[in-house]
């Protein structure tokens, strides 16, 4: 059965979270794609500003960030 969020995150107990958002069906995030060969490097940049607009927005500090070719993780800290 789901839980509520107030149940699942304490950010007494672990200030600090771990997030990883993947490409599904051997999709590129960024990169040459090896299928089609399209290279999709501007989106690297793109994913980058975008995160760091949305911390702000959000109240989180971005400890560590890595974007790789099909995902990237994220390591946040609440403010």
């Amino acid at each position: 059965m789901p839980k509520p969020r107030y149940a699942q995150v304490s950010l007494e107990a672990t200030p600090y979270y771990h997030c990883v958002s993947r490409c599904v069906r051997r999709a590129c995030l960024c990169g040459s794609d090896p299928i089609t060969g399209n290279s999709y490097e501007y989106r690297r940049h793109w994913v980058e500003d975008k995160l760091l607009a949305l911390a702000n927005i959000l109240a989180l500090d971005i400890c560590a960030y890595a974007i790789m070719s099909n995902h990237y993780h994220v390591v946040f800290h609440k403010m």
